[in-house]
């Protein structure tokens, strides 16, 4: 079997006006997707959807000039894959585009899930955990986020995720006004909900101590990136060692040697790669060092479904690890476009994605995808000022 054809699909939806949400200084207006397509001489296709952050018309061309490296060979030689260097964002997403696909193709040929070639014995779902908290307004009914983690329990989700809201000096909002509501949010899921804190690297260190030693109390599972992560190992450092609470990140980290600074420095109880961003191929390997030095993975994942697919299985085919959290990240306000990509999107039972009964991710796309969703150029999201 040979390669024939590599393409991109770029796509977009924008967000009807009560779909958009305002998180930091920026409200998102559109859903913005890539997928990279692997064709083959035989009839079978490869899919892997590459992260947008990578912005999908630059992926397209790096996926474009990658393809004659490719183009010729067979889909089962280990060669051909391309590595990401940890710099260039879109050329990485390129990479972990084409690097999925060709994981798609070789359970494919293979005749077994993806998740079983990557580790054997894989299991058949994975456990999800709704990721948002993006909607709630400091200065307008702060209290939606409670509301909507009730909203995801009774959907069956068992955890969620969320973020410290819109911009803070917007409306004097303290870390002691923010762990009020927080505070709040734990009582009323209590028993019901794990709780995560992702700070998108807004805060001080002074804050985030604050925090974590507050979230610790309450029980919370991790504390995702609480201050800049760039040079900053001795600042994660410091916080890891003064609290038990994990605190977990690297989600724009696309290389393992991105990572060995805060793993020699103990800078991370929890690594967070995103496989849209550096491939599976080197999200496995990630987490198998990282499990080295005691510390666990749990994927970044935000976009579309057949990301989140992928996913399931990098999370099914981990390195068997009892002492840490074990879960998928699901975007719940991607909208209508997230699951439309898929003509047969996995089913999602009782707070747990179910890998489907088929070869490879065992998805398919739907039909007509640029037609429907014809790629809308700009940026997803336009700043707010108040």
């Amino acid at each position: 079997m040979k390669i024939t054809k590599l393409e991109t699909l770029c796509l977009s939806r924008m967000h009807e006006p009560e779909r958009q949400w305002v998180t930091a200084k920026y409200r998102t207006v559109k859903a913005d997707c890539a997928i990279v397509v692997i064709h083959t001489d035989e009839g079978l296709v490869g899919i892997g959807e590459a992260s947008a952050y990578g912005w999908p018309l630059m992926i397209r061309d790096w996926v474009a000039w990658l393809a004659p490296a490719l183009v010729g060979h067979d889909p089962t030689d280990w060669t051909i894959v391309p590595h990401p260097n940890g710099g260039a964002r879109a050329y990485d997403a390129a990479v972990a585009g084409i690097d999925c696909a060709l994981w798609d193709l070789r359970g494919k040929i293979a005749g077994k899930r993806t998740a079983e070639l990557l580790r054997p014995g894989a299991p058949d779902r994975v456990r999800l955990y709704a990721s948002s908290g993006c909607r709630y307004d400091w200065r307008a009914r702060p209290e939606q986020l409670i509301e909507e983690a009730l909203a995801y329990i009774a959907q069956g989700f068992t955890a969620m995720k969320f973020r410290i809201g819109t911009e803070w000096a917007w409306d004097g909002v303290t870390v002691e006004r923010f762990l009020g509501l927080a505070r709040e949010l734990t009582q009323e899921v209590h028993g019901r909900m794990e709780l995560m804190l992702d700070g998108n690297c807004r805060l001080t260190e002074e804050q985030a101590l604050a925090v974590a030693q507050e979230l610790e109390r309450l029980g919370f599972t991790w504390f995702e990136e609480p201050v800049p992560w760039d040079n900053n190992v001795d600042g994660y450092a410091r916080l890891c060692a003064a609290v038990e609470l994990p605190i977990t990140g690297g989600e724009s980290f696309t290389t393992l040697e991105r990572f060995r600074p805060y793993l020699d420095g103990r800078a991370y109880d929890l690594v967070q790669p995103d496989a849209a961003l550096c491939g599976l191929t080197e999200a496995m390997r990630i987490a198998e060092v990282a499990l080295r030095y005691g510390v666990g993975t749990c994927p970044h994942s935000w976009h579309n479904g057949l990301m989140a697919v992928e996913h399931a299985h990098y999370v099914a085919a981990l390195p068997p690890d009892d002492a840490h959290p074990r879960m998928l990240e699901l975007c719940m306000i991607q909208g209508p476009l997230q699951w439309a990509i898929l003509a047969d999107p996995p089913r999602i039972e009782n707070g747990y994605l179910i890998l489907p009964d088929r070869p490879g991710l065992g998805v398919e796309l739907a039909e007509d995808l640029e037609t429907r969703y014809p790629y809308i150029e700009g940026h997803y999201a336009v700043t707010v000022t108040r």
